[in-house]
């Protein structure tokens, strides 16, 4: 199988950056005229993942929205990791896990792994146990030519504090805020040989509502990963935004938007995704 870099790139190259997200919040079941139940987070879920296909390259469910319904949610949640992978979309399962040892190991099999019932392209990871206890989550997702996405500078205000603090390091005391040390602890696997030339398999997530710059996520420190950029649309970053705010690395940016897409309804969904996809391709022209 191709790497998940690769597969990304070229998801990026023939359909642009945006990613939609799957998010059936319990207001949008209602507006769609859906029950908020198992039943209608699989309908809500098949309906996005249909529009999506053919318009856009990636899409990421939201994990915690089917999870809320128990084992019937996980069912559901199934179906459309399935459908959404059948339509030759690259799926990340927006899960953040993060813990250590066996614990990880196990995330590891249900999420990375050919064949299971929840399998994904990619996860997001947190690295707030420490990134080293990432290490075998990853080298699974590479020996089954998947990904990660490391939660590095997100996009909600209150993680400023924490991803902006000073890393106190007693072999190397540098100063670096910790999304800048997450950056770089997860960099050895990018840099491979087996990845040169493409995007490696381990992404970062860089919102983009924040100063990735105050937070020493430079173009350097960012180069050859997938960045996952959330905060577009409804949270305020515009596509018009993206060169401006990533620079030479926009080329790798996965820019994910969810209610600015999913509020438009079910009859203008597949019209709005197109719309905004279009935007993106302007962007890039600029």
């Amino acid at each position: 199988m191709t790497s998940f870099g690769a597969r990304v790139a070229a998801a990026l190259h023939a359909h642009g950056p945006l990613c939609v997200g799957i998010d059936p919040h319990e207001s949008l079941l209602t507006e769609w005229g859906l029950d908020a139940s198992a039943v209608g987070v699989r309908e809500f879920g098949l309906r996005v993942v249909g529009a999506a296909a053919g318009r856009v390259g990636i899409v990421k469910p939201q994990v915690a929205f089917f999870e809320r319904y128990g084992s019937a949610g996980f069912a559901a949640l199934e179906d459309v990791l399935r459908e959404a992978r059948q339509a030759g979309l690259l799926v990340i399962a927006d899960a953040k896990r993060g813990d250590i040892g066996s614990t990880m190991d196990g995330y590891a099999a249900a999420w990375l792994t050919p064949g299971s019932p929840l399998e994904a392209d990619a996860l997001t990871l947190s690295p707030y146990l420490g990134a080293e206890s990432l290490r075998a989550t990853l080298t699974t997702a590479i020996r089954h030519d998947k990904g990660a996405f490391v939660l590095a500078a997100t996009s909600n205000p209150e993680a400023f504090a924490l991803q902006s603090a000073q890393v106190v390091d007693v072999a190397a005391a540098d100063g670096q805020s910790v999304a800048e040390r997450v950056a770089r602890d997860i960099a050895w696997v990018n840099g491979s040989a087996a990845f040169a030339g493409t995007l490696g398999p381990v992404g970062l997530v860089v919102g983009a509502t924040v100063d990735r710059v105050v937070l020493g996520l430079s173009d350097d420190a960012l180069r050859g990963a997938p960045i996952l950029a959330p905060g577009f649309g409804a949270q305020g970053a515009e596509p018009r935004d993206l060169p401006a705010l990533f620079g030479p690395v926009a080329g790798n940016v996965i820019a994910s938007e969810s209610r600015s897409i999913l509020a438009a309804g079910p009859d203008r969904l597949a019209a709005r995704i197109s719309e905004r996809s279009s935007m993106y391709g302007e962007a890039g022209r600029g």
